[in-house]
């Protein structure tokens, strides 16, 4: 044999040695991801009920960098060399498999909002089919702090640009924007008010400023993203523990000089002599020529309607797992806050800690939750019941229907965590739509129908996604 010969059949063994593989890992890697995305449209998680990834078909290459992307680990996978959403209920909307394609097929947003029952009709600035009411934050259909923020800063440069016209001849009285809400998105287009000269008040039906994150358990950690908040600068960390996020927020409302009205419950608003009204259960009344909902989507806690379940030991918040030694504690539910609950209660000395769920496995969570709940279930530390449901509860004891039939389970406390029923009643009240509703199309804004992302790096997002 030649020495170019030889020289051939080398670089032909060392190509294959390194193309083999790889081509072996791929074609298993995309036959893993079919058999993914089969389950998860049986388990019927497929279809995402916030944001998720939009893949334009045309234009993917299939090479897989979006899946390499996502920090939640299988919301998108490759199946049939075209990149596809698997389990669209883990996204949270970090957004980065939209930079990461190189060919820009992925778009980040709500899509098409005119069958989507859960999310109000919004026009390009947020506005709502009810002139004037706007919406920023979780409400509208994204999730993390950073578009809550964005958002919230977007609807008030809207609002600013109306005010001066709308005071001139107006009502002394009439303030130029209510928020509702002092979560991130309420705090930050209060402080956008402050910053743009606007008269302002926030109502907030809690004790205390921070929505939805201030009733998350202790230390729990918050998606953020690099974000700029008004007066206050700028977010650096892409994650924040709770308390490190709600003293933030405490410093934001203090150097604007926010004000803030707290336990105070929004009952209704109403149009008069062409003003809004803000009705609340407590102080009356608020005027404002805008109104800027940022009440989030957490509502009232959802109860699983079984006997027992008035009983004190049966909870739907964990604020403080420490608290909780040597207890006998079953969770309800399959989502982040029951596992982070079974996580933070399983480190307590002495407690038995037992999660009960209605699938056959946890399909909705984050990546992260999922390393460390299965690493709790392997140490023995956690025990899930998965296919049960829970069919009374009892003093020392609950009684759960299982694949195998009923069983008792000797008990201390239950923390239900079985979602809650968002504030749509509410808006649906005021005369806010929703996609699917039956509406005459000249009562309607005219609806930006892609994903919203797009007008959020127009209202001047310049940090990093």
């Amino acid at each position: 044999m030649s020495a170019e010969a030889l020289q051939w059949c080398v670089a032909f063994v060392v190509a294959a040695a390194v193309v083999v593989p790889y081509a072996v890992g791929f074609r298993r890697r995309r036959h893993l991801d079919r058999a993914r995305k089969e389950e998860a449209s049986r388990l019927g998680i497929d279809r995402p009920t916030a944001q998720y990834p939009f893949v334009d078909a045309k234009r993917c290459i299939g090479c897989g960098a979006c899946v390499d992307a996502c920090p939640e680990g299988d919301v998108l996978g490759i199946v049939g060399g075209t990149a596809t959403v698997v389990n669209g209920l883990r996204c949270v909307g970090h957004g980065r498999c939209e930079p990461a394609c190189p060919v820009g097929a992925i778009e980040v947003g709500l899509g098409d909002l005119k069958s989507r029952h859960d999310v109000p009709l919004l026009d390009r600035w947020n506005e709502t089919t009810v002139p004037g009411i706007y919406i920023a934050g979780e409400l509208g259909g994204l999730a993390l702090v950073k578009n809550a923020i964005l958002q919230a800063q977007q609807v008030v440069e809207r609002i600013a640009q109306r005010a001066a016209a709308g005071r001139r001849g107006g009502p002394p009285d009439v303030l130029d924007v209510v928020v509702v809400g002092a979560g991130p998105a309420g705090l930050a287009a209060a402080a956008a008010a402050r910053a743009r000269g606007l008269s302002h008040v926030v109502l907030e039906q809690e004790e205390d400023l921070g929505g939805t994150v201030f009733h998350y358990p202790r230390r729990k950690l918050v998606l953020a993203q690099a974000v700029d908040i008004p007066v206050w600068g700028r977010l650096e960390e892409a994650e924040y523990e709770k308390e490190a996020l709600l003293e933030i927020f405490q410093e934001l409302a203090e150097r604007a000089r926010l004000d803030i009205r707290f336990r105070e419950r929004v009952t209704a608003i109403e149009r008069e002599d062409g003003v809004l009204a803000v009705r609340t259960g407590t102080s009356g009344m608020a005027r404002a020529r805008s109104v800027v909902l940022a009440l989030g989507r957490r509502g009232t806690p959802r109860k699983l309607g079984v006997a027992g379940e008035e009983l004190p030991k049966v909870m739907y918040q964990l604020v403080d797992a420490e608290s909780y030694r040597g207890r006998r504690v079953l969770i309800v539910g399959g989502g982040d806050s029951a596992v982070e609950a079974a996580i933070g209660l399983s480190r307590q000395p002495g407690n038995r800690v037992t999660l009960s769920y209605r699938r056959e496995k946890l399909v909705r969570i984050k990546k992260k939750n999922e390393e460390r709940f299965a690493a709790l279930l392997a140490a023995r530390r956690v025990e899930a019941l998965f296919g049960s449901e829970v069919e009374e509860i009892r003093a020392d004891a609950v009684r759960l229907k299982g694949p195998g039939g009923a069983v008792t389970v000797a008990n201390d406390d239950v923390f239900v965590f079985a979602g809650g029923d968002p504030p749509f009643a509410l808006l649906r009240q005021m005369g806010v739509r929703f996609g699917g509703d039956d509406a005459p199309a000249a009562a309607r804004p005219a609806l930006s129908l892609v994903p919203r992302p797009t007008s959020l790096r127009a209202a001047g997002d310049g940090g990093p996604r």
